[in-house]
């Protein structure tokens, strides 16, 4: 069994990886011609992959 924050940054990995799942594959095409909002999913997609990296990294020490 998993500490309480080892299991908070499992379940926060899982969450960045649903919400970037969900920027590719839904809100970028969604944007349409739309500059703006297109510029703004690729910022949070930016984001979510840095906030994925770094989760994994977490992670990784406690399990070690």
């Amino acid at each position: 069994m998993f500490e309480n924050h080892l299991y908070n940054l499992i379940l926060q990995l899982t969450q960045e990886h649903k919400s970037l799942w969900r920027i590719r594959h839904h809100y970028k095409k969604d944007a349409g011609d739309c500059a703006d909002c297109k510029k703004f999913w690729d910022d949070l997609e930016k984001e979510k992959k840095d906030h994925i990296d770094e989760l994994t990294k977490l992670i990784k020490t406690h399990l070690a």
